[in-house]
């Protein structure tokens, strides 16, 4: 178990609050470090897809998605990892939160083969590829053959499992042949919710 205070303020009043504390010093213990052990490095090595929460200075939140070929997630050691940040619509919403925060949760979910789950949080700090590959030399090569334009380092803090209760079990289909790092709206899902379409229409009246 990290060395440091396990879990927030908050976690640990609702705890004394509905009575769980026993439980949740339990997992503390049981399944919380402050590492990468060999089961999680061999985990992450095969993920292909991660979920990245962050929020800004004032602790509004964001939550995205990162995909890639399995190993884009790259553990430089048992303390440190890094995911390369890819051209996108330009917001920057998670690196711009990093700016403020450094502080990131990942979540990586094997939906296939084990249906588990793991928790990485840590502090990130954003490093440009060519001066990362000066220093880890088994950095995975460009995806698709697109640069990356920053990569984020994670100084692990806590790792733990996710449990596979509530995971549902999916199945894996061939890659198809989108274009990757297209610019193309239409290829990117286009208004698939239609906010664009929407803008400046009346708003639906309230029921009465």
């Amino acid at each position: 178990m990290p060395e440091k205070f396990v879990g927030s303020d908050g976690e640990h009043e609702l705890q004394d609050t509905l009575g769980t504390s026993e439980r949740a010093e339990r997992f503390y213990d049981d399944q919380v470090i402050d590492y990468l052990n060999p089961t999680m490095v061999d985990f992450v090595a095969r993920m292909d897809m991660a979920f990245i929460a962050t929020s800004d200075s004032h602790g509004e939140c964001d939550s995205s998605f990162r995909a890639g070929t399995p190993g884009f997630l790259h553990v430089i050691d048992d303390r440190t990892i890094a995911y390369p940040e890819y051209r996108g619509n330009g917001v920057m919403a998670s690196l711009g939160n990093l700016l403020e925060n450094p502080h990131v949760g990942i979540l990586m979910i094997d939906f296939v083969r084990d249906l588990i789950g793991l928790h990485i949080n840590g502090k990130a700090r954003m490093v440009a590829d060519s001066e990362l590959r000066d220093t880890v030399t088994d950095l995975p090569p460009a995806e698709r053959g697109k640069t990356s334009q920053v990569w984020v380092v994670v100084d692990v803090e806590e790792a733990y499992i996710h449990c596979r209760k509530h995971i549902p079990q999916m199945v894996p289909v061939a890659r198809d042949q989108r274009e990757w790092g297209t610019d193309n709206v239409r290829a990117k899902g286009g208004d698939y919710f239609g906010v664009k379409a929407g803008k400046g229409a009346p708003a639906i009246a309230e029921a009465s």
